[in-house]
């Protein structure tokens, strides 16, 4: 089957945060359109997994107007690198103060491929060695808590428990580890 192919690229936007590019594409019968696409840093997440729980951060989410709780996650500060573990493990001591004895890699997932470029890896951290946060300046809100397996899941039926990342890494872990 044939793809569709990208004919001219122009940016619209850009900051220090994403890219947005608008293409001029060709489809694969030859009809010509148009194709917007944002374009971001990829991003670890880390499901710290202790004693039959799991440590969650929460956080005032802009967007959507509400704290949210989630797994930790995040991406390099500008002129930082490392690698996809490297970052997890950065990000988990960052939002929690946790240090991961073990870390284990679940995968890696498109964040939102209809749209956007950005992907991100998945690790489950277990070993758990506690320690203070050092989280960044946008993070000052920002809490930890641990909350036991069931009542995981409960806060995922009811609505509660909503961040699409962590539900996704949720599934990965009972995929690999749970089931």
């Amino acid at each position: 089957m044939s793809e569709i192919r990208c004919r001219s690229s122009r940016e619209i936007f850009a900051n220090q945060w994403l890219r947005l590019r608008e293409d001029e594409i060709e489809y694969p019968d030859g009809r010509p359109g148009r194709y917007t696409v944002i374009d971001k840093q990829d991003f670890a997440l880390v499901v710290p997994f202790d004693e039959g729980g799991f440590w969650l951060v929460q956080q005032y989410r802009y967007t959507v107007s509400s704290r949210q709780w989630e797994f930790p996650q995040g991406g390099w500060p500008a002129g930082s690198t490392g690698s996809a573990e490297e970052l997890a493990r950065a990000e988990l001591a960052e939002e929690t103060g946790l240090r991961a004895g073990r870390l284990d890699r679940l995968g890696r997932l498109f964040t939102a491929y209809g749209y956007s470029s950005q992907s991100y890896d998945l690790f489950l951290a277990r070993d758990l060695i506690p320690g203070d946060p050092d989280r960044e300046d946008t993070e000052a809100d920002m809490v930890h808590r641990w909350f036991g397996e069931d009542e995981l899941r409960a806060m995922v039926r009811s609505g509660e428990f909503r961040d699409a990342h962590s539900v996704a890494a949720l599934a990965l872990f009972d995929a690999f580890v749970a089931g």
